[in-house]
């Protein structure tokens, strides 16, 4: 018999099976229509998720578009063990195919195994320590040019933080970000990002592409797709590449020769760190200035590090905004064979999904999980595995590190610029957008220059 072990236990964990399998007993879950659970899922699973984990407990099925059996999970240890788990056994790539029209079949988030370690190989370099420490000086400038546009006045948070982290990202990803080139992708970015999840049904459907705005989403990507093809032939032919710290210059250096990544290959990766690079750091750079609005004691603590340059309360800042409002709700593992979590057994190709928001909120991890409390992650920050919206395991987004940099210090220039106070007293909730839960007015602000 094999178990999967959790990780950081130690322990072998009996909950969690990839062989041997005794269970017959499927997870219970919603008898609903599939095409209404697939809108409660994709507009209102912030608020259905809970309540059927109350009536189900914490594995529990849903059957959503596109075609796909999802097993929701919600306890720690289960959780630990598939991000434990044999890499062959829980694919993330599968778990992910959502976004394959979007990221491409190439993607790292879209691969499994010996493919998605190669490329995850290839993209670390970009967002290792060294390199960190060499994009700080790269996000203050374009922090700073983003807060001196500023003035007195209302203004929507959230489509400023996307602004800045696009701007961010797009320096990051190819050098510059001037040119009529960029200027126009610059725009479709802007574009493939700001959809809902019914717009995300005409991704997986080539009939619907014909009409409204799914044509308009498919001339919108292949439009961005042109131009993304354009910069690599021209940086293809540039003599000066290894002198060059952009991720474009370096895939194309690191995988020179028989190991050379294919223009298909270099599409797909760009993209995927031009979309999932900017647009979930955003989102929690704007929670966490529409909760700092809400909660004087927080914002005079956050003003105080930011003057005082403590970037380690400022991530604190962030992490806790993180906790409360995730940006992605959960996370996807496809197993490939029959495999047994919490007594249940799960058929092969059934979706296993780590539930961040149901473990994030559980007032058995977090104390009143619903306060806005970023002293959480100061000193020894909570239990390991009570907080991932990272993902976890060999799967752990590879930018963690830069998004947390990047959050502190964009933080840091709009507290030690700007007063801030909300637009109105009632907090925003949250809406699914793309494949993010986003503040519904776009965390709506009032500043003032200090």
């Amino acid at each position: 018999m094999t178990t999967t072990e959790s990780a950081g236990s130690g322990t072998r964990n009996p909950a969690v099976r990839t062989e041997d399998v005794t269970a017959t007993a499927t997870p219970p879950g919603s008898r609903l229509p599939q095409a209404v659970q697939s809108v409660l899922f994709g507009s209102y699973r912030d608020r259905w998720m809970p309540r059927l984990r109350r009536r189900h407990g914490d594995v529990f099925r849903l059957r959503i578009f596109p075609e796909r059996d999802v097993v929701q999970l919600a306890n720690v240890e289960h959780i630990r063990a598939v991000f434990a788990g044999p890499a062959e056994v829980f694919h993330a790539g599968e778990g992910n195919v959502v976004l394959k029209p979007a990221m491409g079949r190439h993607s790292v988030l879209l691969t499994d195994e010996d493919v998605h370690l190669r490329a995850r190989k290839l993209l670390m370099p970009a967002f290792n320590g060294a390199a960190l420490r060499g994009y700080r000086d790269l996000i203050t400038e374009l922090a700073r040019t983003e807060v001196d546009g500023w003035r007195r006045g209302a203004l929507r948070s959230h489509r400023r933080m996307q602004a800045v982290t696009l701007e961010i990202i797009l320096r990051v990803v190819f050098g510059v970000a001037e040119g009529p080139r960029l200027d126009r992708l610059r725009a479709l970015l802007r574009r493939i990002v700001d959809i809902g999840p019914v717009d995300i049904l005409g991704w997986h459907q080539p009939k619907l592409q014909r009409f409204g705005v799914w044509k308009r989403d498919a001339e919108v990507r292949k439009a961005a797709d042109e131009l993304i093809y354009a910069e690599i032939a021209d940086r293809r032919r540039a003599g000066d590449l290894a002198d060059r710290r952009d991720v474009l210059s370096r895939l194309l250096t690191v995988g020179e020769g028989a190991d050379g990544l294919t223009d298909a290959e270099l599409r797909d990766q760009l993209i995927t760190l031009l979309l999932a690079g900017h647009e979930t750091t955003a989102t929690a750079l704007a929670w966490a200035l529409h909760e700092l609005a809400r909660d004087p004691r927080a914002l005079a603590d956050a003003v105080r590090a930011a003057d005082d340059g403590d970037e380690k309360h400022l991530e604190a800042v962030v992490k806790e905004a993180m906790r409360l409002h995730p940006v992605i709700s959960e996370v996807a593992r496809v197993v490939t064979r029959d495999v047994e979590i919490g007594g249940y057994r799960i058929p092969a190709g059934h979706t296993v999904m780590p539930s961040i928001t149901m473990v994030q909120h559980d007032p058995e991890h977090h104390d009143d999980p619903h306060a806005f409390r970023p002293e959480r992650f100061t000193g020894s920050g909570p239990t390991t595995g009570t907080w991932f919206p990272f993902g976890g395991g060999v799967r752990r987004c590879l930018g963690a590190g830069f998004s947390l940099l990047e959050s502190a210090v964009v933080l840091g220039e709009v507290l030690r610029r700007f007063d801030i106070a909300p637009d109105r007293p009632r907090p925003e909730h949250a809406k699914a957008r793309n494949i993010t839960m986003v503040p519904a007015r776009g965390s709506r602000l009032v500043v003032t220059p200090r």
